[in-house]
């Protein structure tokens, strides 16, 4: 090959490499964005106080106040265990998942009847409904709502979601929370997380988890576009 020929295929080879490289740290997985890092994020909010259809099914870890006329040691609040039941004086555990609160009036009305009481005057409502939910978006297999009946960290969080997608940026990965009235957030770097350079933080019923990734700048975009601008957390001290 003449000099002159090699000289400018040695130049053209490099500026490939320079372009190669370029592209490649351009799409390599960084932190960023407005959402800041390394924060300690608060608890939620308490659930509001939702009024309830009359056909609502209970569920795993509802407070169920239960009342029996003019038998206060037969009353009382009872949380709905994993199982389904719950546990009461006397009759001991009775299934009250997917039942509507008559249904389950009802079934305890029959129960204490048959050893019990006569004619017992029952009444049965949700003092405190369990409905717990945790949304996951953004560049995961499967997004979507997800219950939750037990504390759950962000990885496990992902992986209901069957984890991330190959378009995904592990390293920036944001949680939205409702914190004393309004809506905060914060990142988290899963790649660092998943080594052991970072604590796995809880996620809490309520809670949205968007992972970043190719195509979802709009998404952001749009979660960003609706929180004031002081609800953006600042790193804080307990």
């Amino acid at each position: 090959m003449p000099l002159k020929h090699a000289s400018l295929f040695a130049r053209a080879r490099h500026a490939l490499v320079l372009l190669g490289l370029a592209a490649l740290a351009a799409c390599s997985p960084t932190r960023g964005g407005p959402v800041p890092y390394n924060v300690e994020m608060k608890a939620p909010d308490r659930p509001v106080a939702l009024t309830l259809d009359s056909d609502y099914k209970i569920s795993p870890l509802d407070t169920l106040k239960v009342t029996v006329f003019q038998v206060a040691d037969l009353s009382g609040d009872f949380e709905v265990d994993l199982t389904g039941h719950i546990a009461m004086p006397l009759i001991g555990n009775v299934k009250a998942v997917d039942l509507t609160t008559a249904q389950l009036d009802a079934r305890i009305t029959e129960q204490l009847g048959v050893r019990y009481l006569q004619n017992p005057d029952v009444s049965v409502g949700v003092k405190e409904s369990s409905s717990r939910v945790v949304t996951v978006d953004g560049a995961v297999t499967a997004p979507g709502v997800f219950p939750i009946t037990r504390q759950i960290t962000l990885i496990q969080a992902i992986a209901m979601a069957r984890g991330t997608t190959e378009a995904a940026n592990p390293r920036r990965v944001a949680i939205f929370r409702q914190i004393e009235g309004q809506r905060m957030a914060a990142a988290f770097d899963l790649t660092q997380i998943r080594r052991g350079q970072a604590v796995d933080p809880v996620v809490y019923s309520g809670d949205i988890v968007v992972v970043d990734g190719a195509g979802n700048k709009a998404l952001y975009r749009e979660i960003m576009g609706a929180l004031p601008v002081l609800s953006i957390f600042n790193p804080f001290r307990f």
